[in-house]
Order: structure tokens, then sequence, then C-alpha cells
């Protein structure tokens, strides 16, 4: 049986499942800008489901693997598509949507993970009271069924996070995006300037607040409580397929 509580096991379950919601997230931001005027990112070949084009080794592979293996929060991203502001049909209002397309696209992707995992789940299916538990259920169809299983799991529970995780409203996350495009013009010059602090920004939230003290991490009091609710809502809709 596959053993999840192995450290070894639950990164290599983790790698593929990030780097598909990551690539897909920016691949997103990428048609989104496209869409709105801006083709920079396809000019670059960025616009490209080939994970080398998007993966940054640190970000994508080294930072989630050691935060999984120090049982902290999981994050990771990808090398940001570049984005052209001045190129956007409307700069201000179209920044908002390339920034709300990353998340809508991990939402989207939770989807299919959830109706994939539901058409090939047993009866025996026993949906997220315990991730162990359930991919025990694909145990009689062999390791490689199981593994599949965990990594759908996974998948689902990955992309609901990054797409909560990317609302924050602040720099450099998406939501901080969408945020400076709803300020006045000399507030949002300034609130952008933000962005050149991203990867201490992510630390500081994520890492070191919670280290001081676990009542000032922001998964536990800003972002569990939408993802858990939201995540249910996906593996409801797996339970309904296995039931029907």
């Amino acid at each position: 049986m596959l053993d999840l509580s192995n450290p070894i096991i639950r990164a290599a379950v983790l790698v593929i499942p990030m780097i598909v919601a990551i690539v897909f997230h920016e691949v997103s931001h990428g048609l989104a800008a496209r869409t709105l005027g801006d083709r920079t990112a396809e000019q670059m070949g960025r616009l490209s489901l080939n994970p080398l084009k998007h993966v940054d080794p640190f970000g994508t592979l080294i930072l989630p693997g050691m935060l999984m293996l120090a049982d902290w929060p999981v994050f990771g991203y990808a090398k940001p598509v570049p984005v052209m502001k001045n190129r956007l049909n409307n700069p201000r209002r179209d920044m908002m949507l390339v920034a709300a397309a990353g998340p809508a696209s991990n939402l989207v992707m939770a989807g299919v993970g959830a109706v994939v995992l539901g058409l090939i789940a047993p009866q025996s299916f026993l949906v997220a009271r315990d991730i162990q538990e359930s991919v025990w259920a694909f145990a009689p169809y062999g390791i490689a069924a199981e593994f599949v299983a965990a990594m759908l799991m996974m998948f689902i529970v990955l992309n609901v996070f990054l797409a909560i995780f990317n609302l924050l409203p602040i720099p450099p996350f998406d939501g901080g995006h969408i945020v400076e495009g709803l300020l006045p013009r000399a507030l949002a010059r300034k609130y952008g300037a933000m962005h050149q602090k991203a990867l201490l920004v992510m630390i500081l939230l994520l890492v070191l607040l919670p280290l001081i003290s676990p009542s000032l991490s922001v998964v536990s009091w800003i972002i569990d409580p939408p993802r858990v609710w939201l995540t249910n809502q996906y593996f409801h809709l797996v339970d309904f397929m296995v039931r029907h």
C-alpha cells in the first residue's frame, strides 16, 4: 500500500500536480493578456504547456518540497508570464482580468480533477476525511492506481489552495493586481511598488509570522476557511459521481 506518511512519497505525489497547476495558472494569464490586446507572452513562446518554459527550479520544485518535508504550508511559483500593461486595451481594467485568469484556471482544474477522480473511484472510496484511507480504496487495483488517486486528490487540494492563495489582496499575488486596479492612480503606483519584494513578502507571511506565533498564520485564519469550504465542495462532487 502507498504510505503517504513517507515524506519521499508525499513529495513525489506533490510534484506533478504542482507543476500542472502552476503551468496552467501561468498560461491562463498569458491567454487572457493576448485576448485583451497584449501578445507579449505569445511572442516569447510562453503560451506553451511545456513545463520547461515555466518551471522555476527553486520556486516550483525545491521550495515546495522543502516546505512539505518541514510540514509547513506548501506554496510555489513559476517564472511569471510577461504582461505589458500598456499594450492592453484598457490597462487598469484588463490587468485585473489578466490577474483573475490565473486563480480562475486553478478552480477549473480542480473541477477537472474532481470529475476524473469521480469517474475512476471505486464504490469504497471515502471522500477526504482521511486522504490515506481514501487512497487505500484503490489498493486492490495496485500501487499505480493508489499513486494516481493520491495525485488527483493532491491536484484538487493544490489547485484550490493556489486559487485562494493567489487572491490575497497584497502584492505580489494576483489579488494585489486586482486591488491595484481598484485604487486611485497615485495610491496604485505606491501599492504596485511592493511587487519588487515578492519573495520576501511570501516568506514573511507564510513562514516567519507562523514561527513567531501560530496565531499570526495567514494560512490558518485567512486562507484556510474558504479553502476548506471550497475543497469540500469539489469532494462532494466526487462523492456524488461515485454514488451515482
